[in-house]
C-alpha cells in the first residue's frame, strides 16, 4: 500500500516547482501553469467523485502561505467529512452575497424614479403633450406623497389604498386613471427586476375585491343639448362673430371631439375632395380618420382661411384656440352642455330620425368597433355613407 504524503512541498519547492500538479498529502495540490503563475487546489471525494476547490494564489501580490493553504485544507477536509460540500457552499454563500448586494441596490430604487424613468421612455409614444403632462401631474398630486420616496420593491395593497380611498367616489375618472398608472409603473418595476410577487394596484381579482367598481359609482356624464334644440343653439352661433363660435359650429356639424378641432391644420383639408383627413397622432383610437366636409363645413372654413395662420381656428395671437375656447362660449351663452355632448346629440339625431346603419353613425364618430370579429372583416371606412349622413346632419342644424 503507497504511503501516504504529508506535508509533502517545502517553501522552496512552491518557488521552484514545474508545470503540472504537485501534491502536498492530504488532498492539498500546488498548481503550476506554463506560465508560471501558481494556485493551490484542495482535492477532495463526494460520493464517489473528485472535485477541486481553489484555496487561492500561491505566487504573486495576493499569495498566501504554504502554511495558510494547509490550515485551509483541514478545515475542508473536516467538512467533507461532516457531508458537506465545500463547493456547493462556496456557491451558495456567493448567490446569498450577490442577493444581498441586488437587495441594498434595490433598497435604494424609489417609485418616484421608476415613474420618472418610465414616463421618459414612453412619453414619445404618446398622443400630446396634455396627456403626458397628466401623468405627472397626477402622480406628484395622489401618489408621490404617498409611496413616492419608498422603495418600489415595498410598495404593497394599504400604500394603494391609501392614495384611492380619499378619491375614489369623490373624483371616480381620476381614481381609475391614477390606479391604471401605478399598475404599469409596478409592472415595469417587476420587469427590471426591482421587484417580485403580484401587483398590489391590479383591478380584477385584487382592487376590485376592495372598492367599487366605477360603473356603481355616482359618475359625470357630458352633458348634451337635446337634438331638437341644436338649430335654435347653431342660429344663434351664426349671429356671433367670435372664432369660438365657427370652431364651436364646425364641431357640431362634423361631429368631431374638441382637441381634434382645435389643432386641425390646413394641411389636412383638401377643399377640392371636401375631406379633413386627421392624422392617427390626434385621434383617440390611434387610426387616421377621413372626415367628410358639408357644404356649411366648407363655408365656415372658406371665412378662416383668409387668415393665413396655420390652424383652421386661430387664437388672436396665431396659436391654436385654447381647449376652454368653445367652452367659456357655451358658458357665456347660459347653455348647460358640453361641447363633447353634442356627438351625443348627433347620435341621438341619427337614430331616432334617420334610416342610417348603426356602424355608419359610430364611424361617423370616430368609435372603436369593440367586436374584434367585426373590425377584422370591415376594411372600408364607409365614407360615401357618411357623407351622406354628415351632409343630412348639417342640413338639420341650419333648419331655422
Amino acid at each position: 500500500m503507497p504511503k501516504k504524503l504529508s506535508n509533502a512541498l517545502t517553501s522552496l519547492a512552491v518557488k521552484s516547482a514545474k508545470p503540472g500538479r504537485h501534491a502536498d498529502g492530504g488532498g492539498l495540490h500546488l498548481l503550476v501553469k506554463e506560465t508560471g503563475a501558481r494556485s493551490w487546489v484542495y482535492r477532495f471525494m463526494l460520493k464517489g467523485k473528485a472535485r477541486d476547490v481553489g484555496l487561492g494564489a500561491a505566487s504573486g501580490p495576493e499569495a498566501i502561505s504554504l502554511a495558510t493553504a494547509r490550515d485551509k485544507a483541514s478545515a475542508l477536509r473536516l467538512r467533507v467529512k461532516s457531508g458537506v460540500d465545500p463547493l456547493a457552499e462556496r456557491d451558495q454563500n456567493a448567490a446569498e452575497a450577490l442577493a444581498a448586494a441586488q437587495t441594498a441596490k434595490i433598497a435604494g430604487i424609489t417609485f418616484r424614479a421608476v415613474a420618472d424613468a418610465h414616463i421618459a421612455a414612453n412619453e414619445g409614444s404618446w398622443r400630446n403633450a396634455k396627456h403626458r403632462q397628466q401623468w405627472s401631474n397626477t402622480l406628484a398630486t395622489y401618489a408621490y406623497p404617498v409611496v413616492g420616496e419608498l422603495p418600489v420593491a415595498e410598495i404593497d395593497t394599504p400604500h394603494i389604498l391609501q392614495i384611492l380611498e380619499p378619491i375614489w367616489k369623490a373624483k371616480p375618472e381620476t381614481a381609475s386613471r391614477i390606479r391604471g398608472r401605478i399598475e404599469t409603473i409596478l409592472d415595469a418595476a417587476k420587469a427590471r427586476g426591482y421587484r417580485n410577487g403580484e401587483n398590489p394596484a391590479r383591478w380584477r381579482g385584487h382592487i376590485a375585491q376592495i372598492l367599487p367598481a366605477r360603473s356603481r359609482l355616482t359618475r359625470g356624464h357630458h352633458k348634451a343639448m337635446p337634438y331638437d334644440t341644436v338649430p335654435a343653439f347653431v342660429s344663434a352661433l351664426r349671429a356671433r362673430s367670435a372664432m369660438a363660435a365657427s370652431a364651436l359650429e364646425f364641431a357640431i356639424i362634423t361631429a368631431a371631439r374638441t382637441g381634434e378641432v382645435l389643432h386641425a391644420k390646413w394641411s389636412e383639408v383638401d377643399f377640392d375632395k371636401a375631406v379633413w383627413t386627421i392624422p392617427a397622432a390626434r385621434m383617440k383610437a390611434g387610426k387616421e380618420h377621413r372626415v367628410p366636409l358639408s357644404p356649411r363645413a366648407i363655408e365656415i372654413l372658406e371665412t378662416t382661411k383668409p387668415l393665413g395662420k396655420e390652424w383652421l381656428f386661430p387664437a388672436d395671437g396665431g396659436g391654436a384656440l385654447s381647449t376652454m375656447a368653445m367652452t367659456m362660449l357655451l358658458r357665456r351663452m347660459e347653455r348647460d352642455a358640453t361641447v363633447h355632448g353634442f356627438r351625443s346629440a348627433f347620435r341621438d339625431w341619427a337614430a331616432e330620425c334617420t334610416g342610417y346603419a348603426h356602424e355608419v353613425c359610430e364611424m361617423a364618430l370616430a368609435h372603436v368597433i369593440a367586436n374584434k370579429a367585426e373590425a377584422a372583416y370591415r376594411r372600408g371606412d364607409m365614407f360615401d355613407k357618411r357623407r351622406r349622413l354628415m351632409a343630412d346632419w348639417a342640413t338639420y342644424c341650419s333648419i331655422p
